[in-house]
């Protein structure tokens, strides 16, 4: 379970979030939405110990992590999968999954777990990262964060820039860890890609947020969407 309270980060001086407060349970998808800028990376980077807190506290199965050195919050059951993916380019697929297995010495189980979620990735074991399709290198990067058998699973935009197919392949990876019990947050701007899976959403509005509200909600009051998120 994660629990964020009061927490507020920034850059330089400058305040991204302002004591932001929600859960997710185990078992759970909750979605933060928001306009661009709202502080929806800044929130996931923060909770990894990537920005530092200026105050407030993020919890992970009743952990505080948020004063750890980033390189500790993984190992406390934290998976985070950033914009962009952040791969180790020249490395092979399979020494990127070698990377997510170190963190907790997790044996090569959990690695096949991922390659049977992900068959394409065992076709690749020995291709470098940088030669992967975009749609290849999301499953890689979010093979990698389910080699530590995360509790929490963070994702940042993992649809961005993929084509249909992917993006249904990696919902279902999404659904799926969500059935096993891992409590999982999602920042996503395709609206449509995530409400169908979300159970709650929790909307950023200049790097505060609001009450989270169930997802079936926003399926049938879509005047909360056009207010925060303009679609």
């Amino acid at each position: 379970m994660l629990k964020v309270t009061g927490l507020s980060s920034g850059y330089q001086g400058a305040q991204v979030l302002h004591e932001i407060s929600f859960s997710v349970e185990a078992g759970e998808i909750v979605c933060l939405l928001g306009r661009n800028g709202a502080g929806k990376s800044t929130c996931l980077k923060t909770i990894m110990g990537l920005i530092r807190a200026s105050s407030g506290r993020v919890e992970c199965n009743g952990v505080e992590v948020s004063r750890l050195p980033a390189n500790e919050v993984p190992r406390h059951g934290i998976g985070y999968i950033p914009q962009g993916r952040r791969l180790f380019s020249e490395l092979t697929v399979a020494e990127n999954l070698e990377i997510g297995l170190m963190v907790n010495r997790k044996d090569h189980a959990f690695r096949e777990q991922v390659l049977e979620m992900f068959p394409r990735l065992r076709e690749r074991l020995n291709q470098r990262a940088d030669t992967l399709s975009g749609g290849e290198q999301q499953m890689l990067a979010t093979g990698r964060a389910l080699c530590i058998n995360p509790s929490v699973l963070l994702l940042d935009e993992p649809t961005e820039g993929l084509q249909p197919s992917m993006i249904e392949q990696i919902r279902q990876a999404v659904t799926a860890m969500r059935d096993r019990g891992v409590a999982i947050l999602l920042v996503e701007q395709r609206v449509d890609a995530v409400l169908s899976i979300a159970d709650r959403v929790v909307f950023l509005e200049n790097g505060r947020s609001h009450q989270p509200i169930k997802a079936t909600a926003l399926r049938d009051n879509p005047d909360l969407l056009h207010r925060f998120v303009g679609v």
